[in-house]
């Protein structure tokens, strides 16, 4: 008997650990860039919409900003086609852009199904609609890498008003050029713009690594709270480097843009948001400002 009750003594531990979270938190955006094998794998993939159907439940106003490469790369190959990258960006000709927005479309309905199973209203839209991203086109060093976009304008009111409306957004990563035509987008690359457009109080990655490392090839050199100025440095000391590059000078923009904290979070871990967001501890790595206060206390 003893035994059960300590059970759901810790339950409660754990609502009230969350309770300072879920107050400081309630009615402020946070932008979930989902992508990685947390989409391929269907469990994860249930346990991250569960993970922002929760917060929504309990008082945040999440957006999802999904990519979709893995899936876009298999499409790719089953054509017959060869996927192909320059500088960690895809290239994308007329012919893999049309497989690109159909294979972004066919995930994005899928997200917003899992959302709508738990009891929460979700949309489900492209950077194409209410002209959402408005976008340049884009090149890898000087390179040609077709329809690759670069976000210039986001339309934020379409976001608010669906948020407003008590809806959760979820969007694809495909814009517009000023001639109409249609570019893919880096998902990292939208999140960021999204996020930064809304102000949004946190924007969270969700990848296939723990978090920042000052060592990559140590884990135990996991940075869990890094401030801004550490993470130029350690860019510019050559710490960080290959596809962790773009994403720290992304989540860097991001905050001197207005976005209050960005998590850098290893989609493999089942309900990482969660544990990020609401424990003392956190489990990946929080970019901050310099002037920010520290976030976590205790162990």
């Amino acid at each position: 008997m003893e035994k059960s009750m300590q059970k759901y003594l810790d339950k409660a531990e754990v609502l009230i650990e969350a309770l300072p979270y879920i107050q400081r938190f309630n009615r402020k955006i946070i932008v979930v860039k989902y992508g990685g094998s947390a989409m391929i794998d269907e469990q994860l993939k249930a346990q991250v919409i569960q993970d922002v159907t929760l917060l929504k439940l309990v008082g945040f106003k999440p957006i999802i900003v999904h990519g979709g490469g893995k899936e876009i790369s298999r499409w790719v190959g089953k054509v017959g086609m060869q996927p192909e990258f320059m500088n960690g960006l895809r290239v994308t000709d007329e012919a893999t852009m049309e497989l690109v927005e159909m294979v972004l479309g066919k995930v994005n309905k899928s997200l917003v199904q899992l959302v709508e199973e738990l009891g929460v209203r979700a949309i489900g839209i492209s950077g194409k609609d209410g002209a959402l991203l408005k976008v340049d086109k884009k090149y890898a060093d000087g390179e040609d890498i077709g329809f690759v976009g670069d976000v210039k304008e986001v339309n934020a009111d379409i976001l608010f008003d669906l948020l407003e409306k008590d809806f959760l957004p979820i969007i694809c990563p495909v814009g517009l050029d000023d001639d109409y035509n249609t570019y893919n987008i880096n998902a990292d690359d939208a999140a960021c713009a999204i996020a930064k457009a809304v102000k949004a109080e946190k924007l969270a990655f969700l990848t296939d690594i723990e978090g920042v490392y000052k060592d990559p090839n140590d884990p135990e050199t996991l940075i869990s709270e890094l401030k801004v100025s550490d993470g130029k440095q350690l860019m510019k000391e050559g710490y960080i480097g290959g596809g962790m590059l773009p994403k720290i000078q992304n989540c860097i923009e991001a905050i001197e843009n207005g976005v209050s904290r960005v998590h850098i979070l290893d989609g493999r871990i089942p309900h990482c948001l969660l544990l990020e967001i609401f424990t003392n501890k956190g489990i990946g790595t929080a970019i901050l400002n310099d002037t920010d206060e520290k976030f976590y206390h205790g162990e």
